[in-house]
This record gives C-alpha cells, sequence and structure tokens, in this order.
C-alpha cells in the first residue's frame, strides 16, 4: 500500500452506479471520522466516491481486480474499495471479498451481504477492508506480513465466511467467500434487493391497468358474487397461488426473464440457478405486492359500489365484513390473471427494467449480444 504524505490516507469508494453509488455516498459522509476514531493512531482519513462502471464486459474478479489496481494507479489514492451489486464467483464458490494489501486494493460483492441492514454491513465491512490494509507492521511499516494472513473483514458481517490464500498473487492476497445452503440464501437475498422488486410495481403500469380494470367488472358482475360465496378459504388460496404463479411465470416466459447458462461447466450451470432463483423472487415479491394492492383496491371498490339488496337477492347470504372481504380476495385472483394477459402489452425491456438492477441489465444485455453475434448454424441458415 502506498504510503501519503502528512499522516493523510486517501480512500476511494469506486462504486458501480446506481444501488452501489448510492450506498457508497451514504458511507462517505461518516466515514472519514469512523476510520481515524477506529484507527488509534495519529492518522487523517480522506473518502472519495467516484461512481463508474468498473464491471461493464467481465464478472472475472481477477480481471476487476486489475481493473481497479489499474484505476488507482491513475489516481492519487492510496486504498480503493470497489462495491458492485453483481453476486461474483470464484473456482465454484461465492466471492464475498478480495483483498490486496500490496497495492491497498478490495472488490466487495455487496450480494455477499445478504437482504437486510445492508447499509450497516457494507459500512463494517468496508472499515474492516480499509484499517486491515491500513494497519501497520510489526516494525511499524505498513501493509501486512506475508508470513501472517493479513487482517480484513471480520467473519461477524460476513458470516458464513471463510478466509483463505489465493494462488492469483498479483490480484489478490486474501479472500472471503461464503459457502454452504445459509451463504446461499444470503447471497440469494442480496440479489434480490440489488434487483428492488418493489420497483416492478410501478414498471409494469399496463398490466396494472388491465388488472384494475378487470377487477372493475368482476366485483360487479352477479356470477362472480355466486362464486364468491360458494368458495371456501382452502380453495380461495388456491386461487391467489394459482394466479400469482400464473402471473411470475407469465412475465418471466414473455420478458424472456429465465437465464440459461452459455457454458456446459458446473461453475456456470450453478450461476444460471442463482440467477433464474433470484428472477423468480424477485418478480413473486414484485407481483404478490400487486396482489395485495389489487386486494384492497377491490376492497374500497366494493364497499362503494355494492348493493346488499341486489347481492343478498343472488347469492341469497347477507353482505357483511366478510362478504367484501370473500368477494375482494376472489376478484384480486380474478384480476392477477387479467393482469398477467395486460402485461403481454408491456415492452421487453419496460419489464427488464422493472425486475433487475442496472448491472444485471447491462449484465443480460450483454449476453443476449453475445448471443446474436455468435454465427448461425447452416440448417438455421436455411430457415
Amino acid at each position: 500500500m502506498q504510503v501519503s504524505s502528512q499522516g493523510v490516507t486517501v480512500v476511494a469508494l469506486l462504486a458501480d452506479p446506481d444501488a452501489p453509488t448510492e450506498i457508497a455516498q451514504r458511507m462517505a459522509r461518516t466515514l472519514s471520522a469512523r476510520l481515524t476514531d477506529k484507527s488509534g493512531q495519529e492518522r487523517r482519513f480522506d473518502v472519495e466516491v467516484v461512481s463508474e462502471p468498473f464491471t461493464s464486459g467481465t464478472e472475472d474478479p481477477p480481471t476487476l481486480m486489475r481493473r481497479i489496481k489499474d484505476r488507482g494507479s491513475a489516481e492519487s489514492w492510496d486504498i480503493v474499495v470497489a462495491l458492485t451489486d453483481l453476486p461474483l464467483h470464484s473456482h465454484g464458490r461465492k466471492l464475498a471479498v478480495n483483498l490486496n494489501h500490496e497495492h491497498g486494493l478490495a472488490l466487495l460483492s455487496l450480494p455477499s451481504l445478504g437482504g437486510l441492514r445492508l447499509q450497516t454491513r457494507a459500512r463494517r465491512a468496508v472499515e474492516e477492508a480499509v484499517l486491515g490494509m491500513a494497519s501497520p507492521h510489526p516494525d511499524g511499516a505498513e501493509g501486512t506480513s506475508r508470513s501472517q494472513p493479513p487482517p480484513g473483514p471480520s467473519v461477524n458481517p460476513l458470516a458464513p465466511s471463510h478466509p483463505g490464500r489465493t494462488e492469483e498473487k498479483e490480484t489478490d492476497d486474501l479472500r472471503y467467500v461464503v459457502s454452504g445452503p445459509r451463504g446461499y440464501l444470503r447471497v440469494l437475498a442480496g440479489m434480490v434487493r440489488a434487483n428492488r422488486p418493489w420497483r416492478l410495481v410501478p414498471g409494469l403500469s399496463k398490466a396494472l391497468a388491465a388488472a384494475l380494470a378487470t377487477g372493475a367488472v368482476a366485483t360487479v358482475n352477479s356470477t362472480v358474487w355466486t362464486l364468491a360465496a360458494s368458495l371456501s378459504t382452502p380453495r380461495l388460496v388456491i386461487a391467489t397461488v394459482g394466479s400469482v404463479a400464473i402471473m411470475i411465470g407469465w412475465l418471466i416466459i414473455d420478458a424472456e426473464l429465465w437465464h440459461r447458462a452459455t457454458e456446459s461447466s458446473p461453475e456456470a450451470r450453478q450461476r444460471a440457478r442463482l440467477y433464474n432463483a433470484s428472477t423468480v423472487v424477485t418478480v413473486g415479491i414484485g407481483v404478490l405486492v400487486c396482489y395485495v394492492g389489487l386486494l384492497l383496491i377491490n376492497l374500497v371498490w366494493a364497499l362503494f359500489i355494492l348493493n346488499g339488496q341486489a347481492f343478498a337477492a343472488v347469492t341469497r347470504t347477507p353482505l357483511h365484513a366478510g362478504e367484501y372481504l370473500t368477494l375482494s380476495w376472489f376478484v384480486a385472483s380474478v384480476a392477477t390473471v387479467g393482469g398477467a394477459l395486460g402485461s403481454g402489452l408491456e415492452s421487453d425491456d419496460a419489464i427488464r427494467a422493472a425486475a433487475y438492477s442496472k448491472r444485471e441489465q447491462e449484465r443480460r444485455h450483454r449476453l443476449q449480444e453475445d448471443h446474436d453475434d455468435q454465427p448461425r448454424s447452416e440448417s438455421e441458415i436455411r430457415r
């Protein structure tokens, strides 16, 4: 690691656009003071935030570390901590942090921190990485001894994590990975959070319009009244699960959100499974939010428009609170299916923009371009 003059260490937070940049900017407000307080030395830390797509075109950790090194060499930075919301893999394992103490470099994959308390976990991981790289030798020099494991992020903010020496000495000297079922779920939760599933609701305006129109018409339909009054709670649950599943499946198939491994290696298949799991969960959360919203809107509409005498004449059941709720519940399921049909009016780009983070959109766009650039076989040309 380089040493700045006058006891000042310049720390650069190199962040991918969108969510990583937002996290880095919020972190930078207090990071300088926290690092100075925790260092226990007469040293100040200056923190800069640089937003640029340093992961563009690659997900290979050694390549990214070389990019970070080259970027830091062009500036007067002592330590560079890069943040990305892409899940990174190395030798079949999910990467959390890459550290290079000699050059003062750290690469942090935010999904490895999970989906909860991300800002706090990211701040702790960055603090410990920076303090680890800025800590002195026993003899007073900066850096770490090659005979001792370099300090890095503790197990707590990255648990379950496992440090290990790497063979890629030119890019990193210590690596933290997450493993096991708990680690898989943590990365999956982090990917879903990076995709921000709540953005799916305003992103599907035409589908929502179709669902609201379907719900408004169904609420005043006497046949729907009769069906709703005759349905038991288990059947209503089945209708809910079925309609939500139809909506999720339709969105994924129609917008071509399903990821196919471009390679036959186990690591590529594992990565594809992780991406697809995050897609299903992301779209699922978004659809469930839409479903709850439709149920509440239908309930308000029913309270406003329904006539108790007309309802009782058709269903032979008095119109009480339970009937309002049952009808709104059933109509929400019907409207969700209508919304699935209406989603066909949305452009694929609009659905992808609603379902994925900016980095994930660029990654999928790059894969599509690579697929389109592949030479077609003779049989495809003849068609």
